[in-house]
């Protein structure tokens, strides 16, 4: 029984000083330098915030502070200022900052079956051996997790987190708070696995902390995602980072890591066309007909097709029928070929101008093809009047040429060029042999139907055991730190 403890949720408490003391707080010595630039004096292996000797307050109270591990504040007794013990310290309590270091708000304890919020302007002193109160009665607050708030223990300690500079999810094993003229912030992360086994397993390797603003966390709460301003790093990276990240993910963190790019039509679509065919299917399962037609009317029409053939057979009339008019057109059109075709794998979307134009005029369709994929504007197609192919020039060729002089003089008459039903390993030697990156697909009669680019042959050839490969060290990682992971199978 805790004598100390009295009221109600929303009770006045008794007993509080208003008085404003300030209290000297003394920075320890540490044996690490800062080494890791852009987060502010101090770093993460290095001296702390406060400059030995300067005075701290903390929201007026008294309140002694130190640069402390969550590891080591979790189930430290909460003590009055009378010495008797409120409950085990639980979790500790952040909000969220857009931007800035996570502040520390309070304290999760327990007394019997209850968890009660304990504010940090209560506190007196919080470090590595006491978590102590300036008063000697407490308000009976049932805990209630409010938006914009995080739970270090129940959302961070042994959680993944996203590495941005890396883009791969790691593993948060303790957590470093500093004292600043705020209060007590969220600076810092070790993402170290800790020794095992007695110390016959070694800590990992990398640097004992690591920025907080490195990393964006798996946090499951969307409120709070939100108020924090979203997964402002992850929204930078490229495509194939965010689908490694999902595929590397369990279903609830991919989900959440989804739901934060969703915003962003164009993007999403892209990451479900770098995501492996099982994974975005079973993704899609999540959604409605309407849902996944809207992603894939944001992809091109190969991948589009690509997306439909691997969704359940019941599915693929519904989706394609909520898909736009000219998009469903060009999906049903691929889905005629052989997928392991040249007809399967082409681009519909070429740029083909009439043979009589001039190259500045040439350019300017170029300029024009914003729709296009960029890798197939590596060439340029000249047509007759049938959409014959009359001939073809390298992009490179149209800005280096006279943009007065007419297109057909620059023209290779005779390109090389393949049929739909060409197998795509065949066509992967082709465009081998002759240093191509693109090709034409034409049919019996050489009217264009598509073009094939390099990036299409890569995808469609590389053997499954390649893909099973470690990838390489990412270049911005740290010894330690970017060592390679096994591929996402991509």
């Amino acid at each position: 029984m805790i004598a100390a403890i009295v009221g109600w949720a929303g009770a006045p408490l008794v007993g509080l000083t208003h008085a404003r003391i300030v209290l000297w707080y003394v920075a320890p010595a540490r044996t690490h330098p800062w080494t890791r630039a852009g987060t502010g004096p101090g770093g993460c292996n290095g001296a702390l915030l406060v400059p030995r000797g300067q005075p701290h307050e903390y929201m007026g109270q008294p309140f002694r502070l130190s640069g402390v591990h969550l590891s080591q504040l979790l189930r430290l007794p909460i003590l009055t200022s009378a010495g008797e013990t409120v409950g085990p310290l639980e979790d500790v309590v952040v909000r969220l900052r857009a931007g800035g270091y996570p502040l520390v708000i309070g304290l999760v304890t327990r007394v019997g079956s209850a968890r009660l919020f304990v504010a940090a302007a209560q506190l007196a002193q919080l470090d590595e051996q006491s978590a102590a109160l300036g008063i000697d009665r407490l308000d009976l607050r049932g805990f209630e997790r409010r938006d914009g708030e995080l739970l270090l223990r129940t959302d961070i300690l042994g959680h993944r987190l996203i590495d941005v500079a890396t883009a791969e999810l790691r593993r948060a094993y303790d957590v470093e708070m500093r004292p600043t003229a705020e209060g007590l912030e969220v600076w810092c992360l070790d993402t170290r696995r800790p020794a095992r086994l007695f110390g016959l397993v070694a800590r990992g390797a990398g640097h004992s902390s690591r920025d907080w603003k490195d990393f964006e966390a798996l946090i499951g709460h969307t409120p709070s995602t939100r108020l924090r301003g979203g997964f402002l790093g992850v929204r930078k990276m490229k495509a194939a980072q965010i689908a490694d990240l999902i595929e590397q993910a369990n279903r609830v963190e991919g989900q959440e890591i989804l739901q934060q790019v969703h915003s962003d039509p164009e993007l999403e679509a892209d990451v479900f066309e770098e995501l492996e065919p099982d994974t975005a299917t079973r993704l899609f399962g999540d959604r409605s007909d309407a849902e996944v037609a809207d992603v894939l009317s944001h992809m091109r029409a190969d991948d589009a097709a690509d997306a439909v053939a691997e969704l359940p057979q019941k599915r693929r009339d519904p989706v394609l029928e909520a898909m736009p008019l000219a998009l469903r057109t060009k999906v049903l059109t691929l889905l005629g070929f052989n997928p392991e075709s040249a007809g399967g794998v082409m681009n519909l979307d070429v740029v083909a101008v009439s043979l009589d134009v001039s190259v500045g005029q040439a350019l300017a369709a170029v300029a024009r093809a914003t729709l296009v994929q960029p890798e197939a504007l590596n060439t340029v197609h000249a047509v007759d009047a049938a959409g014959r192919l009359a001939g073809l020039t390298a992009l490179v060729t149209l800005v280096q040429a006279d943009p007065t002089q007419p297109l057909r003089d620059i023209l290779d008459t005779e390109p090389v060029r393949v049929g739909p039903d060409t197998d795509i390993v065949g066509v992967a030697l082709l465009m081998a042999d002759y240093n191509l990156v693109t090709v034409p697909v034409v049919d019996v009669q050489r009217r264009l139907l598509g073009v094939i680019t390099f990036d299409d042959v890569l995808e469609a050839t590389i053997p499954d055991d390649w893909r099973r490969r470690e990838r390489p060290q990412h270049p911005d990682a740290e010894e330690g730190e970017g060592a390679s992971v096994p591929s996402s199978g991509r």
